[in-house]
């Protein structure tokens, strides 16, 4: 029932956010500055579902896999249509939750139940970092950033929620 709550909220936001044509000076400073990290901060999410499509056979980590992909993909594209054509000046920036090279690597190195450990592990340090970027612009007075924050920050609270239902039966 969460999945179809979730589907059928996300879909409905990103129906809403679609429709409107706001120009980049709709924006803030800080909305702006919350898309260009959190865009990067989503494709390393989807990336790290793509590996797990790779790395693992268990149906309930290919499902949270495939939940976050199929939620994250739309949102990046959101984001990038308020940056337009502006170069991103906070791609450098470390982010919250965000793994490192080494630990990109570990996970890609690892299969079956070790995977499923890890990436379950690091998907909710991930999603705990969107989480806390979500927040700072949780107040924003665009009505578009402020009800992607609110989607972000519920969604991937029930994630990590099942995230961590999972990891107790490892």
């Amino acid at each position: 029932m969460k999945k179809v709550w979730l589907a059928i909220f996300s879909a409905l936001l990103l129906a809403g956010c679609a429709s409107a044509t706001q120009s980049n000076s709709d924006y803030s400073s800080g909305d702006m500055a919350f898309a260009e990290m959190m865009i990067p901060h989503h494709e390393q999410a989807v990336e790290m579902s793509e590996i797990a499509f790779l790395n693992t056979s268990n149906p309930e980590v290919l499902q949270i896999a495939q939940e976050i992909k199929d939620a994250q993909s739309p949102e990046i594209e959101l984001m990038k249509s308020w940056l337009g054509d502006t170069e991103s000046v906070h791609s450098g920036h470390v982010m919250d939750g965000v793994l490192n090279e080494d630990e990109m690597s570990n996970l890609r190195a690892a299969s079956g139940a070790e995977f499923d450990r890890l990436f379950l592990q690091e998907m909710i340090k991930h999603h705990k970092g969107a989480i806390e970027m979500a927040e700072d612009v949780a107040g924003s007075k665009n009505k578009v950033v402020a009800d992607l924050s609110a989607s972000i920050i519920a969604a991937q609270k029930l994630e990590i929620e099942k995230m961590r239902e999972l990891l107790l039966k490892q």
